[in-house]
């Protein structure tokens, strides 16, 4: 139903008149290899010609509409027109995207149709190019994938610096994986995607070091006295500069926080970012000739590890809140594998049609392979939807597992 401009605006009826101002709705997009970018849409007010010119959502620069199509199985027939009720496509503009309004007339250009209610796609897999050199083009085609299917998420993650392509299942994942094999040519390798950890400190501690190099030349010198506290969880960083005296002078003092910021990406126990800190730099010295940016941002990152070391670090994981909507009789044998898995459920409520939803929080780490499980649980019926909702201490035995993969990998360097 098309709706007026702003939120909860009532509808806008649109009687199907040829003779008034164009108004149609892009319901599919294709990337068709022999033409291009293809936009279908159907007409519901006034008349499309060819050559007529249109805007596309709230953009201010019209389009020449050079060709119009009508489909016929996979026949594209030229058309002079389209009235209200035809089902149509163009070709070659790249500012059409899934769920748009063309319009041939600024009056219309904030009316929305209602947006169609997808479910998220929760199964995920990490994927990396299989030949250098295929980066560029395996971000472009995902991107073409993205486009035509609403129900397909691309998602990049820092934390981890992996890609994670997400679908509504394995079936799916396994259609878009075959495309990129098959009509592009393009080979990917795939995993799970990583558990996004965090690591934080739990006490006050000191740190300090003294960064001296000579070489013959111009040497480096650098020194830098820190503490370091925790924040309430969530805070992220604070970064204090105390220094008096000129100690360290205010031009360093930047050199000195990029060297904090370097050493907080890989903690010292299991090597994920460092989180909910506040970094007091407080003491230092320089010297009038060898002190520069690089002495002091080398000090700053080993005065932080030397802190980190002393402040007990511990690690964190993400808590999501998770909402699964199944059959009733299925309600049991969920919550049962729910508390299984290190989570709670905070509550029931029945739906129609003999369904039920659960809410409740887990650790992401423990949702690999749900979408399966679920499914086996509930013969298919059952669905889930999952939202961050926060960060908390991973059990001792897990913190230990954490870290002596992480002190394995750095044996092996």
């Amino acid at each position: 139903m098309p709706q007026g401009p702003g939120s909860g605006r009532p509808a806008v009826p649109l009687p199907p008149d040829p003779e008034a101002h164009v108004l149609a709705h892009v319901f599919k997009v294709v990337m068709d290899p022999f033409v291009g970018k293809l936009g279908i849409f159907r007409v519901h007010q006034g008349t499309l010609q060819r050559d007529m010119q249109l805007f596309v959502g709230d953009g201010r620069k019209p389009f020449k509409l050079g060709h119009l199509l009508r489909l016929q199985g996979k026949r594209h027939e030229e058309v002079p027109r389209l009235i209200p009720g035809d089902f149509g496509a163009l070709t070659k503009v790249e500012d059409v995207e899934f769920d748009t309004v063309l319009h041939d007339s600024h009056d219309e250009d904030q009316i929305r149709l209602k947006p169609l209610d997808f479910p998220e796609p929760m199964l995920g897999l990490a994927i990396e190019a299989r030949r250098r050199g295929d980066e560029q083009r395996i971000a472009e085609v995902l991107s073409r994938l993205q486009a035509e299917d609403p129900c397909v998420k691309l998602d990049y993650r820092a934390a981890t610096q992996e890609t994670v392509l997400r679908g509504m299942g394995e079936l799916h994942l396994r259609y878009l994986l075959d495309r990129l094999a098959g009509n592009y040519k393009l080979e990917v390798d795939t995993r799970p995607p990583r558990v996004p950890y965090q690591e934080t400190i739990t006490r006050r501690a000191e740190g300090h070091c003294r960064h001296k190099k000579q070489t013959g030349g111009a040497g480096q010198f650098g020194e830098v006295f820190l503490r370091v506290e925790p924040l309430p969880r969530g805070a992220g960083f604070e970064f204090v500069d105390e220094i008096k005296g000129g100690g360290i002078p205010s031009q360093f003092i930047p050199a000195v926080e990029k060297g904090v910021r370097a050493a907080m990406e890989n903690g010292p126990l299991a090597g994920f970012p460092v989180v909910d800190v506040r970094v007091t730099v407080y003491d230092g010295k320089h010297h009038p000739v060898d002190s520069k940016d690089i002495a002091f941002q080398a000090a700053g990152r080993k005065a932080m590890l030397d802190a980190l070391r002393n402040a007990g670090c511990m690690i964190l994981e993400p808590i999501v809140a998770i909402e699964i909507s199944a059959p009733e009789a299925k309600i049991g044998d969920i919550t049962t594998d729910l508390i299984a898995r290190r989570g709670q459920v905070l509550g029931t409520e029945t739906l129609s049609l003999g369904l039920a939803a659960i809410r409740g929080q887990v650790p992401l780490a423990e949702l690999e392979g749900y979408a399966g499980r679920l499914k086996s649980l509930t013969s298919g019926q059952g669905s889930y939807s999952i939202l961050l909702d926060h960060y908390d201490r991973v059990p001792q035995d897990v913190q230990q597992r954490l870290a002596a993969d992480f002190k394995g990998v750095q044996d092996e360097d």
